[in-house]
């Protein structure tokens, strides 16, 4: 079984980081240190920054398998994940079309309205939208987004219809589909999800409480003002609530190994809501899955190993 794999069965395994999306700086950060991890538990570990060499570098370093430490485009939405099925490189995390849905918010919402599952309102903005009618359907404040992109970038909490237009502008700048989403009040929590020998399993919550109520890319990666409580502080049988359905929207988009998924308790009415989910979560000093992880015993070493255990491919060879 998978989870019997010992350290040295893994073969020469490549830890892909870096990449050309806005997100490089962080990668690289986590890339770094899971190779670090999985050396100092025996694995034959390389990095390979996939935004500084090509498809023919990485066919020429023969890994047996790989880590994938890439966050948003060509790293977490499919691509890099279809030409390691094209090269027959197992990999963590999940597959081509889980990927590529997970990270098109759009569609991960339709899906996960069409299971039933809590996600705030949206619609799906263009050029030409009228702010009036955005607002008419979704409230204020509300939330602009690029639909392809993680950590915040590029959105914006708009507080009255003539900052539409600026807005959409500029999250139409970083991708062509647009949305704008219900904005949630309330407390704000993350949920990882870890497969081990071929089961999913929710890992403890993580309320996540930033300066001034804003957890931008800044207060993600780089603040130490942003406080993670784990335990998160919600009623026992209320979090169990969520991480049944975090499971469930999980296995609704198709994902594997790991992934983690946002969400937002409202203040007024106590309902929640599923925002997003990260099918390559972050794996630096700020990051949460490693934090949820240590709550079950599972130390960063010992994490990485784990993720590394769950690498396959869609079609098998």
């Amino acid at each position: 079984m998978v989870g019997a794999m010992k350290e040295n069965d893994f073969g020469k395994v490549g830890v892909l980081y870096g990449g050309k999306a806005a997100e490089r700086k962080v990668s690289l950060v986590s890339g770094a240190a899971v190779c670090e991890a999985l050396k100092s538990k025996g694995v034959d570990a390389h990095l390979f920054d996939t935004g500084e060499k090509d498809a023919t570098a990485l066919q020429a370093e023969n890994f047996d398998r790989v880590f994938i430490a890439l966050h948003g485009r060509y790293g977490e939405d499919g691509c890099i994940q279809g030409l390691l099925e094209v090269l027959g490189v197992p990999y963590t995390g999940s597959g081509v079309m889980a990927s590529a849905i997970a990270m098109d918010k759009v569609m991960t919402k339709r899906l996960w309205i069409a299971q039933g599952l809590p996600t705030p309102r949206y619609m799906e903005l263009h050029a030409d939208s009228d702010p009036l009618e955005v607002v008419e359907y979704l409230g204020l404040p509300l939330i602009i987004k690029p639909a392809h992109e993680g950590s915040t970038i590029g959105l914006t909490k708009v507080t009255s219809p003539d900052q539409i237009e600026e807005a959409y502008a500029k999250a139409a700048e970083m991708d062509t589909s647009v949305l704008a989403e219900e904005f949630i009040a309330g407390m704000e929590f993350t949920c990882a999800v870890l497969e081990r020998d071929g089961v999913a399993t929710a890992l403890p919550m993580i309320r996540i409480i930033a300066p001034g109520a804003n957890y931008d890319y800044h207060n993600k990666y780089f603040s130490n003002e942003t406080q993670y409580l784990c335990p998160c502080g919600l009623d026992a049988s209320l979090e169990k609530a969520i991480q049944e359905d975090v499971v469930k929207a999980y296995k609704a988009l198709g994902c594997r190994g790991w992934g983690r998924v946002d969400v937002m308790l409202r203040e007024r009415d106590g309902k929640y809501f599923l925002l997003e989910l990260n099918s390559s979560p972050g794996m630096t000093g700020h990051s949460l899955v490693p934090m949820a992880a240590r709550q079950v015993g599972l130390d960063y070493p010992d994490l990485c190993v784990e993720v590394l255990k769950s690498a396959t491919l869609d079609y098998a060879r």
